[in-house]
């Protein structure tokens, strides 16, 4: 059973059953779920909030926007994360940020690729000053990034999708 079209429901009472229903763990609970869909899909959040008790649909909603790690829009099976912090912007995030534009076809302000295979986040810091510029790719870290380098990562990951 399904609310709407995009959820499956009894997934989501496997991930309130393993934390118990208890109100105290929705953010666990949100990883989880953002962990299936790759974001948190609205219907799955009214689902959540009217199925755990003492939460409402606009609790879940607030913590859902309160916290930057949950995404409210689909992202790609491929996250990449390009840091501009200091260092990395200093040493040419910003070259590397547009090649992935180019590569992707992503317009401005525009997060996930067309065909829904990439996601781009431009991030404060990566914790990897001393390699910079750094990108980041599904957990992946890739050091001393350069535009021909993150071009050929692109060019390998859509040949793997073919």
């Amino acid at each position: 059973m399904s609310v709407g079209t995009s959820i499956d429901t009894r997934k989501l009472d496997e991930i309130m059953e393993s934390y118990d229903y208890n109100k105290s763990n929705l953010i666990a609970i949100l990883q989880k779920v953002q962990e299936v869909y790759r974001y948190l899909p609205e219907d799955a959040m009214i689902y959540i909030g009217t199925k755990m008790e003492g939460l409402s649909p606009a609790t879940v909603f607030g913590v859902a926007t309160f916290y930057a790690q949950f995404s409210l829009e689909p992202k790609g099976k491929y996250e990449i994360r390009v840091c501009d912090g200091t260092a990395c912007h200093v040493r040419g995030s910003m070259p590397v940020l547009n090649a992935i534009r180019n590569k992707l076809n992503l317009k401005e302000g525009q997060v996930t690729s067309d065909n829904g295979l990439f996601s781009l986040e431009i991030v404060s810091c990566l914790g990897a000053c001393g390699l910079a510029p750094v990108c980041v790719v599904n957990n992946k870290v890739y050091p001393q990034m350069t535009s021909d380098a993150i071009s050929t990562i692109l060019d390998t990951l859509i040949k793997e999708e073919a």
